[in-house]
């Protein structure tokens, strides 16, 4: 190119389609990405009446509706609802609150955005991973609370509680993953953020947040458990609340027979899948961002 020529708009500039890559640029550009996360935060916090009571407003309330559950299911069977049960619909409901919060935001911050991506280059993957950064926030406001009200719901913490550190790393990867495939659906189907929501509505019920997989019995906890999310809500339970090792396999009976809630197998399931969407996520973002200016 002469020097008469004038440089190319950054949406010509041809993105480079490697995880590696992406992520060289991600890091290359981490100050421009702590900026977005920043200005989340200001308009999610400093911008809202409740502030920072957002952040526990929403774990809050599945804990309270998976109580009015636990109340007919337990009146109905002739059972107690004992200090064990809150403490675990408190703990499996922080990872569903991350989760679907985190989505709902990202799923448009691509759209919310557009001003910004036919003007300057810089990864775009940068919009969806901020949104699930700020996210964290409310997940680490929402363990301080949990923090300080477990030695009154009657748990007996032990040194397995510390497999919640890799789960829920692993749950941020597997939402960013998440975020960064549905927020580029959304920008070529407008209707995508409303099937989220939907999803996100009834998903709680399918997933082991308001029912404990031994509810189901063998074959119905083995269909729970299989869906993607599950292994992140029922390894804080195994680990947290009924102090396992994930590399073993626990057993709980039920009245249909002996129910199989967690074993090894699982942990490797979260895992791959964190890995696999996340990956997944990034090479299907950067492949659709050429087009993402003409879109928005």
């Amino acid at each position: 190119m002469s020097a008469a020529e004038p440089a190319p708009p950054a949406s010509w500039v041809r993105p480079r389609h490697s995880i590696v890559v992406i992520l060289r640029e991600l890091w290359e550009s981490r100050e421009l990405l702590w900026q977005f996360v920043q200005r989340d935060l200001t308009v999610r916090y400093a911008q809202a009446v409740m502030g920072f009571a957002w952040a526990l407003f929403m774990p809050v309330m599945i804990v309270g509706a998976g109580l009015v559950f636990r109340v007919v299911l337990v009146t109905l069977s002739g059972s107690q609802l004992d200090g064990a049960d809150v403490g675990g619909l408190a703990v499996k409901s922080l990872p569903w609150a991350f989760f679907s919060g985190g989505l709902s935001i990202a799923t448009q911050s691509v759209i919310a955005n557009a001003n910004l991506l036919g003007k300057i280059y810089f990864p775009r993957e940068a919009l969806p991973i901020a949104t699930v950064i700020a996210q964290c926030t409310d997940l680490g406001i929402g363990l301080l609370l949990l923090l300080a009200i477990v030695p009154f719901l009657g748990l007996h913490v032990t040194v397995n509680a510390l497999f919640a550190a890799v789960v829920l790393l692993l749950l941020v990867v597997f939402t960013a993953g998440c975020a960064l495939l549905l927020s580029c659906a959304n920008l070529f189907y407008r209707d995508v953020k409303y099937i989220v929501q939907v999803i996100l509505s009834f998903g709680v019920f399918a997933t082991p947040v308001f029912f404990e997989p031994q509810m189901l019995g063998p074959k119905g906890a083995r269909i729970m458990l299989a869906l993607p999310l599950s292994p992140f809500i029922q390894g804080l339970d195994i680990a947290v609340v009924r102090g396992h090792s994930l590399f073993d396999t626990v057993t709980l009976a039920s009245r249909r027979g002996d129910v199989v809630v967690w074993s090894p197998w699982m942990f490797a399931y979260m895992v791959a899948s964190a890995a696999l969407v996340f990956g997944m996520g990034l090479l299907v973002f950067r492949r659709q961002s050429g087009r993402f200016a003409e879109m928005a």
